[in-house]
């Protein structure tokens, strides 16, 4: 057995599962089970959200360490789950290392949703949460074209690489100023529920989630971090609704 090629995986391991937006907790116990079904003594794993730290003790009392730097953070259930399972069809069975790290790689460079679906899947997010909030048809229909806005404005950011929360300013600075647009216009009735239901898709809802979850589960430093993230991000969106408002109301 190769254990720093045991060490490589089970780093790619933890650092997909971290980068698709994993809880703490299970990225810490997804590489501590993978290490110990092929046969090491022992596995101490630290995971935050910037970074996974990793040692292992190997049956010959040799000490190995790894540091993985997280450096994107974003949600794909679809990556968490086939990620999961792939961990726990690995401790089952503990095929070769090149079978796992070709299954690594191959849900790794798994295509996302096409821009064109995701467009759609944003559009109708908006417009479904202005209805679900007491909004109207003719606003159901603005939230409509602000989601697919935003989405555009986003992947615009996106391929320019700039600062997460300098983006999701300007996307919410775009709802804001569309919905401004649309009520001068007279084809919006009620601007509130508009910019509620158009900033649905950017609220970090599985981030807070997970920092809850960290904190309850005793990890207080990744919890307290991913906490700290999602209420910037929060922050941002109120800069980028309130600033239009309160220029051109």
């Amino acid at each position: 057995m190769n254990y720093y090629d045991l060490l490589d995986i089970i780093g790619y391991l933890g650092k997909s599962l971290m980068e698709n937006g994993a809880e703490t907790y299970r990225v810490e116990d997804s590489i501590e089970r993978v290490a110990l079904a092929y046969g090491v003594h022992s596995a101490d794993v630290y995971a935050a959200s910037t970074s996974i730290m990793i040692t292992i003790k190997t049956p010959h009392h040799e000490i190995l360490s790894r540091v993985k730097r997280i450096h994107v953070r974003t949600t794909n259930l679809d990556k968490i789950e086939r990620l999961n399972r792939l961990c726990r069809r690995t401790c089952e069975m503990t095929p070769s290392l090149d079978i796992v790290r070709q299954s690594l790689k191959a849900i790794d460079l798994r295509p996302n949703y096409s821009f064109a679906t995701q467009i759609i899947g944003y559009a109708l997010t908006a417009s479904s949460f202005t209805l679900f909030f007491g909004g109207d048809l003719a606003d159901s229909g603005c939230a409509l074209f602000i989601g697919a806005s935003v989405k555009i404005v986003s992947q615009m950011l996106n391929h320019l690489k700039s600062n997460p929360f300098f983006y999701i300013i300007i996307s919410s600075s775009v709802i804001s100023i569309l919905t401004l647009i649309f009520f001068r216009l007279n084809w919006a009735h009620h601007i509130d529920l508009i910019i509620i239901g158009s900033i649905m898709p950017l609220v970090p809802g599985v981030a807070l989630t997970n920092s809850v979850r960290d904190l309850m589960a005793g990890d207080f430093v990744a919890g307290q971090a991913k906490m700290t993230e999602a209420i910037l991000i929060a922050t941002s969106i109120a800069i980028g609704i309130g600033i239009p408002l309160s220029m051109f109301k």
